[in-house]
């Protein structure tokens, strides 16, 4: 760009008199240093833009308050409640062990199937049972016959007797042998009925409608009477076990609730207390209770270990957002907004909390009725920063 261009750009801008006043006229040799010239014009320009369009600023005001939200503390029922692991057992539930020992020759059922009373489970070999039974019968059969002898060897003895052709001591050997002969066939009777019922205890059936569960035994193998076969578990109601440290026995009493919690501390089962051991566990110092827990849901399995919420009552209290709360060196602290000079400002207070109840922590100490507890950007305050306080949900 050529000097006069740069002239005619500066005159545009109205920038002509302010180079005349820096520059005269008559300083302006546009020769070969044309180039030199027309940079430090363009220089001067752009300090002289610079210096007009700068503007000096007015005193800075404070800095806005903070829009919070905060909760009005007002006293109300607190649940006191103590958190315990408990076990789930179930009243309806049987282990089913052989009666008798041999090898399973089949399986009829499989796990999860739901089955009946009476419903055949497995089969154990019977072939040896069934050869005594037959054997007893055979006995029983021949027994019959030697009843039936010593009864016609009794009625001719009788005939003799009357006639007198024999003694008396002839007609009463007849009379024993055959006494003799009957109670050999009732015994014999007997032994096949006990047989009989033996043979019925190879053939494993379902005590009672409900569930199989895990069958760890396969066709071929041999079990005795201690071979636990399978399970069946009848769908319903659970009993949790509950250790309670022996301090707060005095507080237990039949019909109290207990809850029954999932992973993210949600209640998914409530229950009554049934029992309460008269007992004192020697190595634990804790005292067994009881409550049953309904299941129809099926959420719950027998030997699961929970969490189990024993609710003791409720009291008046005061209760503050888990996210109000802050904690600094072990101890708990708030933010309440208070009036100061006619402003809202944030004060932090420190506060004694007992346990958890939900997404609130209960407040023993350092809260009363009426303060605005600030519930919404904590970790933006410091102490005595002014604040715009709106109440919760207005």
């Amino acid at each position: 760009m050529t000097p006069p261009e740069v002239m005619r750009l500066f005159k545009r801008f109205g920038l002509d008199r302010a180079m005349s006043s820096m520059f005269p006229r008559r300083t302006f040799n546009f020769g070969k240093s044309g180039a030199v010239i027309s940079l430090a014009l363009m220089v001067a320009a752009a300090a002289a833009l610079c210096s007009c369009s700068s503007k000096p600023k007015g005193p800075q005001g404070p800095p806005p308050a903070m829009r919070v939200k905060v909760d009005l503390i007002n006293p109300q029922p607190v649940t006191d409640s103590s958190e315990y692991v408990a076990t789930l057992k179930s009243r309806q539930s049987a282990s089913i062990s052989p009666q008798v020992e041999g090898s399973i020759t089949n399986i009829f059922v499989h796990s999860g199937e739901r089955v009946n009373a009476g419903e055949p489970l497995m089969q154990i070999d019977p072939l040896k049972q069934e050869a005594t039974v037959r054997n007893q019968q055979a006995s029983t059969a021949a027994q019959e016959a030697n009843l039936k002898w010593a009864q016609q060897q009794y009625d001719r003895s009788t005939q003799l007797a009357a006639a007198g052709v024999i003694s008396k001591a002839e007609l009463d050997q007849s009379r024993a042998n055959l006494d003799a002969a009957k109670a050999q066939l009732s015994a014999l009777k007997a032994s096949v009925n006990e047989q009989e019922t033996q043979l019925h205890y190879y053939k494993v059936v379902a005590p009672m409608a409900g569930i199989v569960g895990d069958i760890p035994v396969h066709v071929g193998d041999r079990v005795t009477t201690s071979t636990l076969l399978t399970t069946v578990d009848k769908p319903g109601s659970l009993e949790a076990y509950v250790q309670v440290p022996v301090e707060r026995a005095p507080d237990l009493k039949t019909g109290k609730e207990v809850e029954i919690l999932g992973d993210q501390g949600t209640t998914i089962a409530k229950g009554k207390i049934t029992f309460i051991s008269p007992q004192v566990d020697s190595q634990t110092q804790t005292v067994l209770l009881k409550a049953t827990v309904p299941n129809d849901n099926g959420i719950l399995r027998t030997a699961q270990f929970v969490h189990a919420r024993v609710i003791w009552g409720t009291h008046p209290g005061v209760e503050v957002p888990l996210l109000a709360v802050s904690r600094i060196g072990g101890q708990f602290f708030v933010y309440v907004a208070e009036d100061s000079g006619g402003k809202s400002v944030a004060h932090q207070k420190q506060i004694k909390v007992g346990q958890l109840d939900g997404n609130n922590y209960v407040v023993l100490d350092g809260l009363k009725a009426g303060d605005k507890v600030i519930v919404s950007d904590t970790q933006m305050l410091a102490d005595g920063m002014p604040v715009n306080a709106q109440v919760q949900g207005s």
